[in-house]
């Protein structure tokens, strides 16, 4: 499903709101997400899931094409952790 998509079921399921509305809802949502955990917040949706980051040690990688050996920066990772009713959904609907 993409955003646009999602933005279109809730305007179709939502009486009274615009899918113009329902985007900028669908943003503010995504955007408020983001903006925390660029802070290092935790987001917690109960029955959904939850964010945070996580950190990754610097390391030395490789150049897959020349084979080259290239400095990989330390840097902090989106994390997403399923909630048990979501895990639950997904495993039944399978």
């Amino acid at each position: 499903m993409t955003k646009s998509e999602l933005v279109e079921i809730i305007a179709e399921q939502q009486a009274g709101i615009t899918r113009r509305e329902a985007e900028v809802v669908v943003n503010t949502i995504f955007s408020v997400i983001g903006d925390a955990l660029a802070v290092g917040d935790h987001v917690e949706l109960r029955g959904f899931g939850s964010f945070t980051t996580k950190a990754r040690q610097a390391r030395i990688g490789r150049n897959p094409k020349t084979g080259e050996a290239v400095s990989v920066p330390a840097k902090s990772i989106p994390h997403f952790k399923p909630g048990k009713d979501l895990r639950e959904r997904v495993d039944n609907a399978g």
